[in-house]
């Protein structure tokens, strides 16, 4: 079968942040570097970023090296929308920070098509928010031709002229049938947000995936879209919180918003 020019979709968290001043720390400048010498071979179709500072100047040395500019869109910045919160001080929390005894107590935040609902959520703006978010990102990706239906995206770009559907060939055959017209977009953002971006695509609460992962400053996450039946596309995450041009340059991984230290092997 002909391969249609599969999306790609990458989400890079920035770089160490200094939130004090909606900055970097001077290791995250070192790393947003990093991550710009990472990215200098891939072909991007667009760049998109939040509009907060520690995305911005993540986003720099990247889109200096490609010489190109992002659309800065609100919906991407940081989703801290308070709600209640019987521990605290102050009675507000996120709804991405509970402990694991909330959970046991309330296990319909884990639920597809329940969390919504719950008593915690519903006494912040959380749903609208929520909705926004994932009708502002649908509205985007259907500019490229992916469009929601049900709980996939039919697709109405056109078939690549070259490649083939590969399921169980060789390495160097997948990379031969690749297509540089494949539409990928990059976006610079931050962990909440875009496990909220993935909860949409992925069709799960998002609270499994903000108290279940975690993706490191500066790390790279890969979905592509897969089209099993042509014209009716499903994302799969092909690469979560990636942080290899760290790695080999043997610069540390940084913990912020995790609650244990990272791996460094």
């Amino acid at each position: 079968r002909m391969l249609q020019n599969i999306m790609k979709l990458i989400f890079i968290r920035h770089a160490e942040p200094d939130y004090s001043i909606d900055s970097l720390t001077e290791k995250g400048f070192y790393e947003a570097g990093l991550l710009a010498k990472r990215t200098a071979a891939w072909h991007v179709t667009d760049f998109f970023c939040s509009p907060l500072g520690r995305a911005i100047k993540t986003s720099e040395p990247t889109l200096a090296c490609h010489g190109r500019t992002a659309t800065i869109y609100d919906w991407l910045q940081e989703f801290r929308i308070p709600v209640s919160s019987e521990g605290r001080p102050d009675g507000k929390t996120i709804p991405w920070d509970f402990m694991p005894e909330y959970l046991n107590r309330y296990p319909e935040l884990l639920d597809a098509d329940r969390w919504l609902d719950t008593p915690v959520m519903k006494s912040g703006n959380v749903k609208e928010a929520y909705n926004n978010v994932c009708q502002s990102f649908d509205a985007l990706l259907e500019k490229y031709g992916y469009v929601r239906e049900g709980l996939a995206y039919s697709t109405t770009h056109t078939q690549s002229s070259c490649g083939y559907m590969v399921y169980n060939g060789t390495t160097k055959e997948c990379i031969d049938n690749h297509t540089d017209d494949e539409p990928v977009l990059v976006f610079f953002c931050h962990l909440g947000i875009m496990l909220c971006i993935m909860s949409h695509l992925l069709n799960t609460s998002p609270v499994t995936l903000w108290q279940g992962f975690f993706t490191p400053p500066s790390s790279v996450t890969v979905l592509s879209a897969e089209e099993r039946i042509p014209g009716l596309a499903y994302f799969r995450c092909q690469m979560l919180g990636d942080t290899s041009h760290l790695r080999l340059n043997d610069e540390p991984v940084s913990y912020y918003g995790g609650f244990a230290p990272p791996f460094q092997g």
